[in-house]
């Protein structure tokens, strides 16, 4: 470990009141050299340390007329304690300089005065560290737009410069506080960090047990396995400490189920092979699961309002958010794996009551036609009618169906309102080039699923009239006036006095209202890019402010 982890603010003081970074006409010529060969080149090497800043590096030293940005030693201190905090955020304080940072501290500590050259580089280093440290906390360090051509949530700096902000970081008084300022973390993000930390104190101690497989265990069950069982389930805390049991079942019971719920997993209590699965998974599994996570929370979490709808695809699950605290939360499912529910941003801006569906093109012929042919009373058993380009109605019963083909095919189904629509009674609209909306469903059996995708990108919703109560609420709407408005069996749209920002998202790992970590199977494959991404060399690919 380099000597300056150990080093107290007073000997990191000594180090920095030599000579190091004297504002002198050698020290900012040596920098103005440094930089006019990034700007010619575009790219720049100081000592061992590959600059990745770029122009916004070069920026800032432009406008300080070449001064050294590091004289304060306190400023570095702070920023290594930064760096050295990426950790939690599950990134890696290296991507930041730090072991090369410290092995130049260190040979300071030792005795060694650094040259003009020298003096220059290390300024230079830290500046590029401080510029990789605020885009990795404020955008992420993987560009979403490269694993998802269709992202649309914002990127931004909220109309600052980014060489502004630097600047205001450099010379403020306090390093933290700033950078606490550019990049407020929210509960969410908060809560996934004492996880890693705490799967990472698990890895320390040397994990958790393996469950053998065995028998399927139900209560009542006697097995030379429930030792290690309880001995897993302490670990991560679903099991308070000390219980032991002759036979499956009681706390030991409602511990598994616990964990099953936290892992979207049927909790029936029953420890059957995908609840030994989900057990033995190893926490380091877990912990890169979580820094996945964090990555996402990046993205997206600075640029909250205070009230939103969050549908975590991954965990089948949404939230309706008042005041930045969840309120209210329902089961959902979700697009199948071939016909995956996207992930963007928009705003709900009505609600419709009692709606018809009008049949996608794709469905209508890949789907329904084929029916149709089998069964001619297919459409009018299920309340569709058929209208022609012009719109007008078509008795079905007069069209040759068999002469009807997907490519020449002039119909379009619409199903009308009723308990037997595919949206079920209502359905929450928020604009977006997916046709994808929240919405009830007739198939009610559904939501008791562990896995819940069966649908063809939208979202259905297990308690759609809650969910409108919630919604509608701060409009003067209650249950009952809700259930009267569904009663009129009118097609009818209510619009929200103020649209509510809804965001659909991926998150394999997330922090229930309840504090704890609930992990997730990652259904559409996700996780794996990402990885590789925070695993990968850094890069600065700066949005627009």
């Amino acid at each position: 470990m380099p000597q300056v982890i150990l080093y107290g603010a007073a000997l990191i003081g000594a180090i920095f009141s030599q000579a190091t970074f004297a504002e002198d006409a050698a020290d900012r010529e040596a920098i103005r050299v440094e930089i006019e060969q990034l700007r010619e080149s575009g790219r720049l090497s100081v000592g061992d340390v590959e600059i990745a800043s770029g122009d916004l590096l070069a920026q800032v030293y432009e406008e300080r007329g070449f001064r050294p940005a590091w004289t304060d030693d306190g400023k570095v201190e702070e920023l290594l304690t930064a760096i050295r905090a990426t950790a939690a955020d599950g990134l890696d304080p290296a991507d930041y300089h730090l072991d090369k940072l410290e092995n130049v501290l260190d040979m300071i500590a030792g005795g060694r005065v650094l040259d003009t050259y020298e003096r220059a580089a290390l300024d230079i280093a830290l500046t590029d560290s401080l510029i990789r440290l605020g885009y990795h906390q404020r955008f992420g360090k993987v560009n979403p737009y490269e694993l998802d051509a269709n992202w649309n949530f914002t990127r931004e700096l909220g109309g600052r410069d980014p060489a502004v902000s630097l600047k205001g970081a450099l010379e403020g008084d306090a390093l933290p506080e700033y950078l606490a300022g550019l990049f407020p973390r929210a509960e969410l993000y908060q809560d996934l960090q004492r996880h890693l930390a705490e799967h990472r104190r698990i890895a320390e101690a040397g994990g958790w047990p393996t469950v053998p497989e065995g028998n399927t265990l139900r209560a009542g069950d006697t097995d030379p396995r429930l030792g290690v069982l309880a001995e897993r389930l302490e670990i991560t805390g679903d099991l308070e400490r000390g219980v032991r049991a002759d036979a499956y079942g009681g706390a030991l019971e409602a511990a598994v189920k616990n964990f099953q719920e936290r892992h979207g997993l049927d909790a029936d209590g029953i420890v059957g092979p995908a609840t030994l699965r989900a057990m033995n998974v190893p926490v380091e599994q877990r912990i890169e699961q979580l820094r996945i996570n964090l990555e996402r929370a990046r993205w997206v979490l600075d640029n909250l309002e205070d009230d939103f709808v969050i549908v975590n695809i991954a965990g089948f699950r949404a939230y309706v958010y008042r005041d930045s605290e969840p309120v209210w939360s329902t089961r959902v499912v979700v697009g199948k794996t071939y016909h995956k529910t996207p992930v963007f941003k928009s705003e709900m801006k009505y609600i419709v009551f009692n709606p018809t569906w009008t049949v996608p093109y794709s469905i209508a012929t890949k789907e329904m036609l084929p029916r149709v042919r089998r069964d001619p009373n297919y459409l009018p058993s299920r309340n569709f009618i058929v209208k022609n380009r012009s719109g007008d109605v078509v008795d079905p019963a007069t069209i040759d169906w068999a002469n009807v083909s997907p490519r020449s095919f002039p119909y379009t189904f619409v199903q009308q309102p009723g308990t037997s629509n595919a949206l079920g009674e209502i359905k929450f609209m928020f604009p977006n080039q997916y046709s994808v909306y929240l919405h009830d469903t007739p198939s009610k059996s559904l939501f008791a699923r562990a896995g819940r995708t069966f649908s063809h990108g939208c979202v259905r919703v297990e308690n759609p009239f809650d969910f409108a109560e919630v919604l509608l609420g701060p409009d003067g709407w209650d249950a009952e006036k809700v259930q009267a408005e569904r009663m009129r069996r009118e097609t009818r749209s209510i619009f929200l006095s103020e649209p509510m920002p809804v965001l659909l998202l991926y998150w394999t790992a997330e922090v229930g209202p309840d504090g704890e970590v609930h992990f997730y199977d990652d259904v559409y494959e996700r996780d794996a890019a990402i990885l590789t991404a925070l695993e990968s060399p850094y890069r600065v690919d700066l949005p627009d402010a």
